[in-house]
């Protein structure tokens, strides 16, 4: 859709309350249109209050509803755990699965207003916009999408930040350029991505990124730290002893592991659209609850589980990374690991320290497929060793029918 396409809608506009937000709302009212605004709270830790938002848009005139998705979120968290839904370059699909918690929660608030199109600041040249609207092709369908930053109209009228602070000063609001930003930052519960400006040059480190939830290992504590983090049926339902929800163990976890420095992500991704893109990833909870959890399967899971758990994982992590978290595919590869998984319970103690997390044990595992006995070098009650001599003959048929047949090639 374009502007003049806009009339006699009524449009919720996602908004950040940043110069874009302000701008697109104010630029909408101008032209004469309804438009509400809507914030989605995902506990981001680059917000010290979300109210905030709704004061930074005030100016435009224009309400903004801010709808509480911080539960939906730390769920949506949990199933990425669980999948182990890491994408391209390893990183936790942190913004990935903000956006389907984000356009499923904002569209049930926008619907509820009376609202016909989805306006969302998403540029033409990224991820989100895919996302943005393949969610709400498949959610609400009859919902309309407006893309500000796709409409030649405001593209034209707005090239640059001094462009936007220019228009608002001359509708009267105060617009703050301030100094050029390094690097661009998307935040929410699972994590934080820092991408654009000075990242996009692969000659710059990721140390200018300043850590929000967490520090860089050099500056972590000079001593070890140990966490316990207790899963039953593939969830964290405890840290350090502690009962938790989703929501409390996502929170604790970004605590505790981002203190210690844990996991700064560098990243080149290939974006849906088929560009590659840089970013540098903060996710210090996901990593901890993650790497706890991946020793449990490690335990739980047999050797061809463990093969069909690696496929269904990439799938649902492409799937995320796609915007496709609601399709029949993504579900049912979840349903499968739901199976899988169901066993994984266990209680596993991790040590931290500057920015490394290693194992210290595993407890309370009732599922585990490891037997001391089975697996020692030494003499045990476990498997009999000249047990394995008539698999080693049946092994060797094989292999010397293949050397025969010359069909192996040393070099």
């Amino acid at each position: 859709m374009r502007l003049e396409q806009l009339k006699g809608e009524r449009i919720g506009i996602c908004v950040s309350g940043g110069l874009d937000s302000k701008t697109v709302t104010t630029r909408l009212k101008q032209a004469g249109l309804d438009v509400l605004c809507f914030t989605a709270d995902l506990a981001q830790p680059d917000e010290k209050d979300i109210a905030d938002i709704k004061e930074k848009m005030r100016p435009t005139g224009v309400e903004t509803t801010i709808v509480d998705l911080k539960q939906d979120m730390a769920e949506a968290c949990f199933d990425v755990l669980r999948c182990q839904a890491m994408y391209d370059g390893g990183y936790w699909n942190t913004t990935g699965i903000a956006r389907a918690v984000t356009v499923r929660g904002l569209l049930e608030a926008l619907q509820a207003q009376g609202c016909t199109v989805l306006a969302h600041g998403a540029t033409g040249r990224g991820n989100d916009q895919i996302r943005f609207e393949r969610y709400t092709n498949v959610l609400a369908p009859q919902m309309k999408v407006y893309a500000p930053w796709r409409d030649p109209l405001l593209l034209g009228e707005f090239p640059g930040r001094k462009e936007m602070a220019a228009f608002l000063r001359a509708q009267g609001i105060e617009a703050d350029v301030g100094p050029k930003k390094r690097y661009s930052t998307d935040a929410n519960l699972a994590g934080l991505s820092h991408e654009a400006e000075d990242l996009e040059s692969l000659e710059t480190g990721c140390e200018i990124v300043q850590p929000i939830m967490g520090v860089w290992p050099k500056d972590a504590p000079d001593v070890v730290e140990s966490v316990v983090l207790r899963f039953e049926a593939g969830r964290c339902v405890a840290i350090n002893g502690k009962s938790l929800d989703a929501l409390g163990a996502m929170l604790t976890a970004n605590e505790v592991a981002g203190r210690n420095g844990i996991w700064m992500k560098n990243a080149l991704e290939n974006r849906v659209i088929g560009t590659k893109s840089r970013g540098v990833y903060e996710a210090p909870g996901m990593e901890l609850l993650g790497t706890g959890l991946a020793y449990v399967y490690q335990a739980t899971l047999d050797r061809r589980s463990s093969v069909l758990f690696s496929q269904l994982s990439k799938l649902v992590a492409d799937q995320i990374y796609d915007g496709r978290y609601f399709d029949p595919a993504t579900r049912a590869a979840q349903a499968a690991i739901g199976v899988l998984t169901e066993p994984a319970t266990g209680t596993v103690q991790l040590g931290m320290y500057k920015g490394n997390l290693f194992f210290q044990k595993l407890t309370d595992c009732p599922h585990s497929l490891y037997n001391e006995a089975d697996s020692s070098m030494e003499a045990s009650d476990g498997l009999n060793p000249t047990s394995s001599q008539g698999y080693v003959e049946v092994q060797s048929v094989e292999a010397k029918s293949l050397a025969l047949a010359k069909q192996i090639h040393a070099r």
